[in-house]
């Protein structure tokens, strides 16, 4: 005769119920260690997330950074004279599967000067159109278009490293961008024109006997356009216009100070310092990188240190998943000591089961169940625990994290760690329930009726 399953459970849970205070203490071992490996493991979790959110502020994981030079393969190294940074290579790499968007940039360092104040700035030689792209976004104005010649766009801290030259100790960089009541003012950019000029003693007092040789390059007129938002990379120290009117600048400096053949040599090999490689997706960006690497260029991307961030989270899971587990190894050892006291305690109980013709898998299956509902019940509270104290360490120490530069949760339970440890704390009543459901279904009917 088999039992049906409304009947089992009826009896688990009456034998549970009469034996409260064994019950509670084994379910207790269990709530103690389903909570310990879910908060050990919810703090990995967080840590990977903390280093994601450090690196994005750094810059966007789906950028790729490409320069000149061995792409870091043996066989590549003899080809470094042959790669150059130029529309040929911005073409090979638009043609990969998956790249979204490829820039060449031009980088130099330029006076800025804003009336009586100036500011030493590297100006970066952009393609307009392809700036909301590689996530330029504008605070105030607007960003560049492909029409202006003359127009310049600044990172959100420029305007915070002008000084006046003509005043001694008149030094405003470092200042914490105006945080401080007593620290100057930013720089107006998008007020009127400014100046933009090679030479760097532009407006600075003088200082003995000029060279009678040297020529100064001319200042060329520009106007701000733009401050972009804050990006807490180089962009915020940075200043953009259109690459086609830096080079037109450069190239009549070069001429101005006598460095016209070494200019248009470096030119010829490198028309872009550094090539910026858009993808699409960030699962995408080290299969790239590697097949720009194998081109014999130099690829790298903050990926590189996701993933160096990545194996030492995973190390930390497995510590401290590791000690969360001994607990529930004791658990575990817990629940099969309940099950075997129940054996012996239920004996004549069984027996008489048995006797009445009770199917002997539903032996087994009775004190199974009895063994999964201890795991199941013990994960269900374990689990609550665990986010309750997940609360508590972010609500205390949460905020001092934040402080130190850090991520803003110290603890995360995603709803896959949340259903693996129910699922494993019920398992584990269900293994650990497996040896005594068999003692009692071989149990002998009349040696079991017998016993007392």
């Amino acid at each position: 005769m088999t039992m049906n399953k409304i009947d089992l459970l009826g009896m688990s849970l009456n034998s549970l119920r009469r034996r409260k205070a064994r019950t509670l203490l084994t379910i207790l071992g269990v709530v103690i260690g389903t909570a310990s490996i879910v908060i050990m493991l919810s703090l990995g979790t967080a840590m990977d997330q903390s280093f994601k959110e450090q690196l994005a502020r750094m810059g966007s994981l789906t950028i790729i950074d490409v320069y000149p030079g061995a792409g870091g393969e043996m066989s590549n190294y003899g080809r470094q004279g042959d790669v150059k940074l130029n529309d040929e290579a911005i073409a090979s790499f638009s043609a990969i599967p998956g790249v979204e968007a490829v820039m060449g940039l031009k980088q130099t360092f330029m006076r800025v000067v804003a009336g009586k104040l100036v500011g030493d700035v590297q100006i970066t030689g952009v393609d307009p159109e392809k700036l909301p792209a590689f996530d330029y976004e504008i605070e105030t104005g607007r960003l560049l278009s492909s029409s202006d010649k003359d127009a310049i766009i600044f990172g959100k801290y420029v305007a915070y490293d002008f000084r006046n030259p003509r005043l001694r100790n008149d030094y405003r960089m470092g200042y914490y961008m105006g945080s401080d009541a007593d620290s100057p003012p930013p720089v107006d950019l998008t007020a009127g024109k400014l100046l933009l000029t090679g030479d760097m003693q532009y407006g600075e007092r003088s200082q003995g006997t000029p060279d009678p040789d040297y020529k100064p390059p001319r200042p060329h007129e520009i106007r701000g356009v733009g401050i972009l938002k804050e990006s807490n990379n180089e962009k915020d120290y940075q200043a953009f216009m259109n690459i086609t009117s830096l080079r037109k600048i450069m190239e009549e400096d070069s001429k101005t100070t006598n460095q016209e053949t070494r200019s248009r040599r470096s030119g010829q090999e490198n028309q872009y310092d550094n090539i910026k490689v858009k993808v699409k997706d960030m699962e995408e960006v080290k299969g790239i990188q590697k097949q720009i690497q194998a081109l014999g260029y130099q690829a790298s991307s903050l990926t590189d240190m996701l993933e160096s961030m990545k194996k030492t989270s995973r190390t930390m899971q497995a510590i401290l998943g590791g000690i969360g587990a001994v607990s529930l190894l004791v658990a575990a050892i817990g629940i099969a000591n309940t099950m075997v006291m129940s054996i012996y305690e239920r004996t004549k109980e069984i027996g008489i089961i048995k006797v009445l013709g009770a199917d002997i898998a539903d032996i087994r299956r009775l004190f199974l169940l009895e063994a999964g509902l201890l795991g199941l019940g013990g994960g269900i509270i374990g689990l609550l625990v665990s986010y309750g104290s997940s609360w508590l360490l972010n609500q205390i120490a949460g905020s001092f994290m934040m402080n130190m530069g850090g991520g803003s949760k110290i603890s995360i339970i995603d709803p896959q760690l949340a259903l693996g440890a129910l699922i494993f704390a019920t398992l584990i009543g269900l293994v650990s329930g497996y040896a005594p459901a068999l003692r009692a279904m071989r149990l002998s009917a009349l040696e079991a009726i017998r016993n007392d």
